[in-house]
């Protein structure tokens, strides 16, 4: 009896323990499926390195980055910011998302607790009065938010952002003297003040500009801030001046507002405009200082952006990586144009986006390779207004802008690569804008003689002898020409598509059949720049590539990959010349190479754009798992979760666009061709949301670091043996099942013609 007693006792104890079990899983699987998409993001990636990302406050395509800055002048702070320092000198309300760019960062507050003179030029960060250190251990960044204890001053920063309005909350410590430092003259790496205002409009608001020059040649940027309680004091001081007065100009003003200790907090909002201090007013949200519901509405705005592709992984790494790449590749290009629709632009005038909205930061030599063509997929209505921002630039000069920035053309890299992203929007089915208008627009930016055109056009390549990074340009303007022709052939111009495709051949011309690369060409279309060393590098003055060398170069014919594998010899001299490309020795030869040359796999270099569809060639080559297995270390290598999580600038989401594209399980190789390439998925299934009622899901079934090879596909359930997907079959909907092995399938995706050896 007594046993039976103990055996009972041990039953209802196991089925208690069964129910807890039961019940612990059910609510581990409902936090998981509760879990925001924004929990899995970390702004600090990136932030070191050469990744030159920023950890502040935004929201998807934003308006304001408000974001610290630790005023030292240096290539890696391009953003304000680098995880590698320790102090700040205030927060500004512009930056740029890992450029190679040191520009904006304008409107800088900066809370302190005690009285400062700011009569004196800073000739470095050392002799800022009003700089504090931090640590790491209390810094917080999610999307929408950014947090920092400065130390010296004891005060709790927090920032947080709505479309068009930065929040501030500043913590202080109780009883400590509450002040704020807003410097307009100062400026770090390209930037430098021309002229700037300050006015104390009343005991709650000041309002002012600041304009500049740097890479942005002409940049004016209006503000107003208001406070959350009175000003108490101030003091305004005007190129070294102290002024007796509520408003100064001068080529660097700055000011020092006190307000009572009554209250530990003190919020401020500020709003920002490219046309006046009556538009930055009207930007201003209405309303309380209610921070924490703004960060609220940021992180939700946050979550949807992040939820246009949703994927699983019992690998929470891989997540935070994925999560952060889509976070990075909706920072820019960011919301340009005022609540009214107005913005200024290149030749200063006032233009207004009536029915759209305008953007800026256009990085279009990066980000027409990946980021643009993800655009299509979760932000199309975004796609069509870029473009629509692009026309209104061309209206001014009747050329296509190459990187526009705060109302400025700056002409920084190669190419005219608005004309790619004109092109895909169209071949994709995107109407947003006037197609005719667009492709005039094309037309009429190849056909001019600036930047290189001239000569293109009179030697059907650039020879090196007229101008620097002559090979690049040239293959450049080939698919660029490629592009129009296809916007011509869709609008039914046979005439001029003809006439561009003939031109997109200019690529044969500096194809050097000897050394297998594209090599620098004399005017006399005969004689190749020597000496001759596909390794040798040199930055701008001199070179004959953009930012890399022959390795890397020579393979940028996107719109006529089979004619390529073709002037090599065939597939199989092609494939073991990509194949040495990622096993040579990784030294760049040269005494002057560009810093952009990072992320090195043998002398494929992930950190910079030129390189970024190399690895999807192989499909090309009949070796389609050569792709499968050099994406799969591409996306292993030069991605992670630290701060030097990116193995070059990010530039603008192209960096992470490559990861996004390709970690799902395809790219980009031609952007304007409408077609994907096939590479190696790394989720067990992605979900793209095209609409309300219809998505677009690839699964992966034993997928794992060593099941990376395709070993076969169904589309909708049928046979699926192609190693391209069209844009149109994505957005169709549907299901795109892998199955996945650890050893290569040379049959599946494999052409059953080849390429003539």
């Amino acid at each position: 009896m007594k046993r039976n007693r103990m055996q009972q006792k041990l039953f209802l104890i196991t089925i208690a323990l069964i129910s807890i079990s039961a019940c612990t899983n059910q609510i581990s699987e409902g936090t998981k499926n509760n879990t925001k998409l924004t929990s899995f993001v970390d702004p600090f990636i990136g932030t070191g390195g050469h990744g030159h990302t920023y950890p502040g406050a935004t929201i998807p395509f934003g308006m304001l980055q408000v974001s610290p800055i630790n005023g030292v002048n240096g290539w890696d702070w391009c953003s304000g910011y680098n995880y590698s320092d320790n102090i700040a000198v205030g927060f500004s309300h512009l930056a740029l998302s890992g450029t190679g760019i040191g520009d904006l960062l304008d409107i800088s507050f900066m809370p302190i607790n005690k009285k400062v003179d700011l009569s004196k030029y800073f000739e470095s960060r050392d002799s800022i009065p009003y700089k504090s250190t931090y640590s790491h251990n209390n810094e917080k960044a999610s999307p929408g938010y950014y947090q920092v204890f400065l130390e010296d001053p004891k005060i709790n920063v927090q920032l947080t952002t709505s479309q068009r309005t930065a929040y501030h909350k500043y913590t202080f410590t109780k009883e400590d003297q509450q002040s704020i430092i807003i410097d307009l003259g100062y400026g770090t790496n390209w930037d430098s003040a021309t002229k700037t205002h300050i006015t104390l409009e009343d005991v709650q608001t000041i309002s002012g500009y600041r304009f500049s020059t740097g890479w942005a040649k002409n940049q004016k940027v209006f503000f107003v801030a208001k406070f959350s309680k009175p000003i108490k004091n101030h003091k305004i001081y005007s190129d070294g001046n102290l002024i007796n007065a509520v408003s100064t100009t001068g080529v660097k003003t700055a000011s020092q507002l006190f307000f009572n200790n009554s209250n530990t907090a003190l919020q401020v909002k500020v709003a920002l405009s490219s046309v006046s201090i009556s538009n930055a007013k009207e930007n201003l949200d209405t309303g309380d200082f209610d921070f924490d519901k703004i960060q609220v509405a940021a992180d939700t705005n946050w979550d949807g952006a992040l939820a246009k592709i949703q994927v699983e992984s019992p690998t929470d790494s891989l997540k935070t990586i994925f999560y952060t790449a889509m976070y990075h590749a909706q920072l820019a290009p960011v919301t340009f144009s005022d609540k009214n629709g107005e913005y200024r632009k290149e030749n200063d005038t006032i233009a207004t986006a009536s029915d759209y909205t305008a953007y800026s930061t256009l990085s279009l030599w990066d980000t027409f390779r990946a980021e643009h063509p993800l655009l299509t997929l979760i932000a199309p209505d975004k796609v069509s207004d870029i473009i629509r921002t692009m026309m209104s630039y061309y209206k001014t000069k009747k050329i296509l802008p190459v990187w526009t920035l705060y109302g400025n053309e700056t002409n920084t890299m190669t190419g005219y690569h608005s004309i790619p992203v004109i092109a895909e929007a169209y071949v994709k089915g995107i109407r947003g804008f006037d197609a005719e208008t667009a492709y005039q627009a094309m037309k009429t930016t190849m056909m001019q003689d600036d930047r290189g055109l001239k000569e293109y056009k009179k030697y059907g390549y650039i020879p090196y002898t007229l101008i620097d990074e002559s090979v690049t340009i040239t293959l450049e303007y080939a698919y660029d020409d490629w592009c129009v022709a296809q916007m011509a052939k869709a609008l039914g111009k046979e005439a001029d598509y003809l006439f561009f495709s003939k031109r997109a051949q200019a690529y044969r011309n500096l194809f050097d059949k000897n050394t297998g690369f594209m090599r620098a060409k004399s005017v006399d279309g005969k004689s190749w720049s020597l000496p001759f060393d596909p390794k040798y590098a040199v930055h701008r003055n001199g070179a004959n590539y953009t930012e890399g060398n022959a390795w890397q170069h020579s393979w940028f014919v996107p719109h006529d990959v089979e004619n390529l594998i073709a002037m090599h010899g065939g597939t199989e001299t092609f494939t073991a010349r990509l194949e040495q490309l990622f096993t040579e020795s990784s030294e760049i030869n040269g005494d002057n190479t560009s810093p952009d040359i990072s992320g090195l796999i043998g002398q494929y270099a992930h950190g910079n754009e030129p390189s970024h569809h190399i690895a999807y060639l192989f499909n090309h080559a009949n070796k389609p798992w050569r792709t499968q297995y050099w994406v799969r270390e591409i996306l292993k290598t030069q991605y992670s979760t630290l701060s030097t999580g990116l193995s070059g600038n990010e530039d603008c989401g192209q960096m992470s666009a490559w990861y996004i594209l390709s970690a799902i399980g395809f790219y980009s190789v031609n952007p304007a061709s409408g077609n994907y390439e096939i590479g190696s998925p790394i989720f067990e299934k992605t979900t793209i949301t095209l609409s309300e009622d219809k998505s677009f899901i690839i699964e992966a079934a034993n997928v794992s670091d060593k099941n990376k090879y395709i070993q076969s596909a169904m589309l909708n359930g049928a046979v699926f043996n192609k190693t391209t997907i069209s844009h149109q079959q994505i957005i169709a909907g549907g299901t795109l099942h892998f199955v996945m092995g650890s050893l290569p399938n040379k049959k599946w995706g494999v052409h059953n013609t080849k390429i003539n050896e």
